[in-house]
């Protein structure tokens, strides 16, 4: 499947993608942007059928592939998986989503619920991936993947089309998992906004995109955290070698700050956010003092928490 990025793409998809998830909430959150000295702006995806902005990206994807009769298969961690299962169910089509036997049991319950099929395989996302790629080539079936599918990350650069509408941004803090987001994001601002630098966020416990970031290719290393949206043990070659072109710098942040925002944003928003999802405030904390006086945004990327994850990371 092309791997590439187009900013004309990505303006078709700003109004190709279901509405659902289109033209979610952006605005200043006066809370924290007093308290770390930066105007803050939160581009919310949490609210819509998914709680999660990967919707975006796979129900552009389908529209681009077309009417198929094919069985897709893709693995997920569980929210790109919620937004296959959302954008086939749309369309008819049946969808096979591999997770791994530790993926949360929410978003597994969520998947099935908007008619996946769920393989639970694996110790990690990474080896769920490998067994949903020989089962596709095993049975004919088209093998979808985070990352490296060109207009899955052109549908979420949708999200920067319409912040730019909005906002004249010094920097914008992109949470950093298979990097369809980030590449997304950072084709539209090379075009829209220049100025915007572009800054991707891992958490420290699973750096392997950082490092292939930094070294220029694609580069394995462990992963421990409770972010499992950004939890890339075995990074996608193709984003990688995108992310030369579309991201200025890559964060790392630690598991305890993303708790730490997480329960800022439940005080001072009202919003549910997982760990992945609080990652770019966390990134933003870090380096407000060198940005004093800026505009920064970040997005919320996801709100998917069991009741256990609730009240163990938001109490």
């Amino acid at each position: 499947m092309d791997s590439s990025i187009t900013v004309e793409h990505i303006r078709e998809a700003a109004s190709a993608v279901d509405p659902a998830f289109l033209d979610s909430p952006q605005f200043d959150c006066a809370p924290l942007s007093e308290r770390l000295g930066v105007s803050t702006i939160l581009k919310v995806e949490t609210v819509n059928p998914i709680r999660n902005f990967k919707g975006r990206g796979t129900d552009y994807l389908m529209h681009r592939l077309g009417p198929s009769s094919q069985s897709i298969v893709c693995a997920s961690a569980g929210n790109f998986g919620q937004g296959m299962a959302y954008a086939c169910r749309k369309r008819g089509i049946p969808i096979v989503v591999y997770a791994a036997t530790t993926a949360s049991p929410l978003k597994i319950e969520r998947m099935r619920a908007l008619g996946a099929t769920v393989e639970l395989t694996g110790d990690d996302f990474d080896e769920a991936k490998g067994a949903a790629r020989r089962r596709a080539a095993a049975r004919g079936e088209l093998y979808v993947e985070d990352g490296q599918a060109g207009p899955i990350a052109e549908g979420a650069g949708t999200m920067a089309v319409e912040l730019s509408r909005s906002f004249e941004l010094d920097a914008i803090f992109v949470p950093l998992g298979n990097g369809s987001l980030v590449n997304g994001i950072g084709t539209w601002l090379q075009n829209a906004s220049p100025r915007t630098r572009v800054i991707a966020v891992c958490a420290e416990g699973a750096p392997a995109m950082a490092l292939s970031w930094r070294q220029g290719k694609a580069v394995d290393a462990e992963s421990t955290t409770i972010a499992d949206g950004i939890a890339v043990r075995v990074p996608v070659p193709e984003a990688v070698e995108i992310m030369a072109t579309t991201v200025d710098e890559v964060m790392l942040v630690t598991d305890e700050e993303m708790r730490t925002w997480m329960r800022s944003l439940f005080i001072d928003t009202g919003l549910v956010v997982e760990p992945a999802g609080a990652a770019g405030v966390a990134a933003i904390a870090r380096v407000a003092a060198e940005w004093k006086g800026s505009r920064l945004a970040t997005i919320l990327t996801g709100g998917n928490l069991t009741e256990p994850q609730v009240r163990d990371w938001l109490y």
